[in-house]
């Protein structure tokens, strides 16, 4: 009746129709309409953009009832068939785009501008159902909608995201990562590991290192409804000198095991991704001001003294990121790196309480209010800000003073001797497949298996022999100071950092000694001889003897 008098656009009459269904029939059946409304939307896939939105926004309204009490079986089939009529309307956008570029039409066409409506649709009526599902099933359909989330490059995938090019995977992954935004609010877990498990953590912040501003936001705000358990994020909105902390009323609980074990697991994968942040070029306003509030969270949250050092390092290297600018970053980014800074330990150091440390912070802060307001979030932020043209290093009362900090901190609690060690961000496998030499490096002669043995060693080897070359590799009492300097180096850092870093470290030397080993394995390694050995001419005919396979003799590289 609804399609042959073309009810569904306005769909006003559509939706009380099914008003009066869901509120008559018992609960218990009311799955059987949600069903019924999403194999009509399946046979009307290919209908015009409103038709399939007014059907869609039916289903939103049953939905809404049907969640109220139980829908059964049917909760992870509605979300699959909406992801993929979502992934039908991108394609027909897309289409609809490419030909008219085609037929030299570069005016957005009023079906683009239904098929957003119809995309609206779906991540409304998905938003609004998770975020109405009791917490036990809220999170399994977190885990659904991130492992249905595209990944740029991939050949393939459980919605077919390849045909639709970057820019349709790019939209899909902006839509459900709104989608997740929605499913999170009001979510609360009682432990970290709970609310952010492993498989989920990884996907959720990989999107948050990719080269689209918007995407990253929406990444740092679902991690904030899922870390944020007291409602202080509205507390913390915008960033700003804060004068004075306790007027904001912060609520807290007392740091639990299973949080601190979080940490010690999860920790560096939290602190890479807020540094990694802040060295995108594309980053605005609300980018800094995310960051910022990230760093805010998880000291509040998940902070002990441990944690606390770890956000100081964090801190320390974000400083000496915007300062030294290695990575040629504008002008108006560095400064914005140092006002995240600057905010951030203004904040940690009423939270923390301890006074030397707080006078420190303090007076970094009034030396750039009269000296350097550029450093400052209150003024880099603001519109026609004068900006430097240069970044002295020389000048350190504008800077946050490691031997300062680790002065006033030390008799408090802390192991100040951990912020001598500079933070480097975890590698990860992506990283060190990315950096993996290539398979003429692997087999040279000089392989990089021992320590100390880098790039610039094995060029050095191949310079040519000279007087002064030999007068050195004769001087071994120049050799023996650096052996020893080595050697110190090497215990100072066992002594002093992290256990993650040391932990990552080896695992990245392991893993890639295995590989070349493997490589090289693969390259020079024969069949093994066959195992008759011994034979032996009888009457014309030759006998082996079988030699057991503990006697027999193989290359040298195949036993290890």
């Amino acid at each position: 009746h609804l399609d042959q008098h073309r009810l569904w656009d306005p769909n006003e009459f559509a939706v009380s129709c099914f008003k009066i269904i869901m509120y008559s029939i018992q609960a218990q059946y009311s799955h059987h309409v949600i069903q019924e409304i999403l194999a009509h939307l399946d046979a009307r896939r290919r209908d015009f953009p409103r038709v399939r939105a007014g059907i869609i926004q039916a289903l939103l309204q049953a939905v809404a009832i049907a969640a109220k009490g139980s829908i059964g079986p049917t909760v992870l089939e509605v979300f699959n068939t909406l992801l993929k009529h979502l992934r039908f309307s991108v394609d027909f956008e897309l289409s609809d785009r490419r030909s008219s570029l085609s037929s030299a039409c570069f005016s957005t066409s009023a079906k683009d501008n239904d098929e957003r409506i119809v995309q609206n649709a779906i991540i409304q009526t998905i938003g609004f159902f998770g975020s109405n599902l009791p917490d036990y099933q809220r999170s399994e359909i977190m885990m659904f909608i991130m492992g249905k989330v595209p990944v740029l490059g991939a050949t393939s995938h459980t919605l077919e995201t390849n045909q639709l090019g970057d820019l349709g995977t790019r939209r899909m992954m902006m839509m459900m990562m709104m989608m997740m935004m929605m499913v999170t609010t009001g979510y609360s877990a009682k432990t970290i590991s709970a609310a952010l498990p492993a498989p989920f953590l990884d996907p959720l912040l990989s999107p948050s290192l990719m080269d689209d501003c918007e995407l990253r936001q929406l990444v740092l705000e679902i991690l904030h409804n899922l870390i944020d358990r007291h409602d202080n994020r509205a507390k913390l909105r915008g960033i700003r000198i804060i004068p004075d902390v306790s007027d904001l009323k912060i609520k807290r609980d007392k740091i639990s095991k299973q949080d601190v074990s979080f940490m010690k697991k999860h920790g560096q994968q939290l602190y890479r991704h807020v540094y990694l942040g802040c060295k995108e070029e594309d980053n605005v306003q609300k980018n800094f001001e995310l960051l910022y509030t990230t760093l805010a969270l998880i000291t509040i949250e998940l902070a002990n003294e441990e944690v606390v050092i770890d956000l100081i390092r964090v801190a320390i290297a974000l400083q000496d990121l915007a300062i030294l600018n290695e990575d040629n970053l504008p002008m108006f980014h560095r400064c914005g790196v140092m006002a995240v800074v600057a905010a951030y330990l203004n904040f940690l150091s009423q939270m923390i309480a301890v006074p030397a440390f707080c006078q420190h912070i303090s007076k970094v802060i009034e030396t750039r209010t009269l000296e350097a307001p550029y450093f400052l979030p209150e003024t880099v932020f603001r519109e026609k800000c004068s900006l430097p043209k240069s970044l002295e290093k020389e000048e350190t009362n504008l800077f946050f003073l490691t031997n300062q900090m680790a002065e006033s901190l030390g008799g408090s609690g802390y192991c100040v001797e951990r912020l001598s060690v500079p933070y480097v961000p975890l590698v990860t496998d992506e990283d060190r497949l990315s950096r993996r030499r290539s398979l003429v490096d692997t087999l040279s002669i000089q392989v990089d298996i021992l320590p100390g043995c880098n790039l610039q060693e094995k060029v050095n080897s191949t310079e040519e022999i000279t007087f002064e070359t030999l007068k050195k590799a004769i001087d071994s009492n120049g050799l023996e100071e650096q052996e020893k300097e080595k050697r110190r180096l090497v215990i100072e850092k066992f002594q002093k950092a992290p256990f993650e870093e040391i932990a990552a470290q080896c695992e990245n030397k392991a893993n890639l000694l295995h590989d070349r080993l493997t490589q090289i394995l693969e390259r020079t390694v024969r069949p093994p001889p066959s195992p008759s050995g011994n034979a032996a001419i009888t009457a014309g005919r030759v006998h082996y003897q079988s030699i057991p396979v503990y006697e027999m003799k193989f290359p040298d590289l195949c036993v290890y």
